[in-house]
C-alpha cells in the first residue's frame, strides 16, 4: 500500500485557498492512502474547532477525514507502538542536531516529529510539508545549517551523525501537488494564469518556494 502522509500545514493551506475540490480530485487519482496523524488530527480540525475564526476549516478539513480522502493510518499493534517511540526519537534526534554557542536549536515540534516519524515507519511513502526547516533536514541538513547560520548571524555547529537520519524519506510540497493537479487537468477555471495563480496562492499561505521555482513549473 503506498501512502501519502500530510503535514498540517499543505492542508490548511489547501483549505485557505479554496482548493479542497481539487484535493479530493487528487485523492481520487491516487491509488494509496493519503494520512494523517492523531497530532496532525488535533492540529487542522480538534483544536480549530473551537475558534470561531478557524471553524470553517476546520469543518470543511472533518468532511475530508469522515469521507476517507485523509484517513488516520491503519496500523498493527506493533507499529503503534514503534510509531510513539519513534516519535520521541524523531525529537531527540533532529531538536540535537544543531547548536549555537549556548544552546541546541529546537528545529521541530511534536505534531511535524509525528508526520516524520510516520514516514519513517510506513514504506512506501511520500510526506507533504510546506515548511522549509523540516524539508530540508530530509534533504540537504548541511545547507540547513548554513542557511539557519546566515538568518541567526551566530556560528552553528552540527552533529553530522544525524544527517542520515531522515535522509530516506522523499518530501513534497502544496506546490508540487498544485501543479500534478494541474497536469491531470483537474482544476474547474479553464484559465491560462491559473497554475500561477494557484502556485502563488500556496505560496503565500505558508508554502516555502520561491518565485524562480514557480517560473520553473511553469516551463515544465
Amino acid at each position: 500500500m503506498k501512502h501519502i502522509i500530510f503535514d498540517s500545514g499543505p492542508l490548511i493551506n489547501f483549505s485557505m485557498n479554496g482548493l479542497l475540490p481539487l484535493f479530493r480530485k487528487l485523492r481520487k487519482t491516487f491509488s494509496g492512502k493519503f494520512v494523517i496523524t492523531q497530532e496532525v488530527k488535533k492540529e487542522i480540525i480538534e483544536r480549530p474547532q473551537t475558534i470561531k475564526k478557524f471553524q470553517l476549516g476546520a469543518l470543511q478539513l472533518k468532511a475530508l477525514l469522515n469521507e476517507k480522502i485523509i484517513e488516520l493510518p491503519t496500523l498493527t499493534p506493533k507499529q503503534k507502538t514503534q510509531l510513539e517511540k519513534k516519535k520521541i526519537e524523531v525529537l531527540n534526534i533532529v531538536n540535537n542536531t544543531f547548536h549555537t554557542k549556548n544552546k541546541n536549536l529546537r528545529l521541530i515540534e511534536k505534531g511535524e516529529a509525528a508526520a516524520l516519524a510516520l514516514a519513517l515507519i510506513l514504506k512506501p511513502n511520500v510526506i507533504v510539508i510546506d515548511e522549509r526547516t523540516a524539508r530540508m533536514l530530509c534533504e540537504n541538513p548541511e545547507n540547513l545549517r548554513k542557511l539557519l547560520q546566515k538568518k541567526l548571524h551566530t556560528s552553528i555547529r552540527a552533529n553530522e551523525k544525524n544527517y542520515s537520519y531522515l535522509k530516506g524519506i522523499k518530501v513534497i510540497r502544496s506546490t508540487e501537488l498544485v501543479y500534478i493537479a494541474y497536469k491531470k487537468n483537474l482544476h474547474e477555471l479553464k484559465d491560462p494564469a491559473i497554475l500561477e495563480a494557484m502556485l502563488q496562492g500556496v505560496k503565500f499561505r505558508g508554502c516555502s518556494v520561491s518565485d524562480k521555482e514557480i517560473q520553473v513549473m511553469k516551463r515544465l
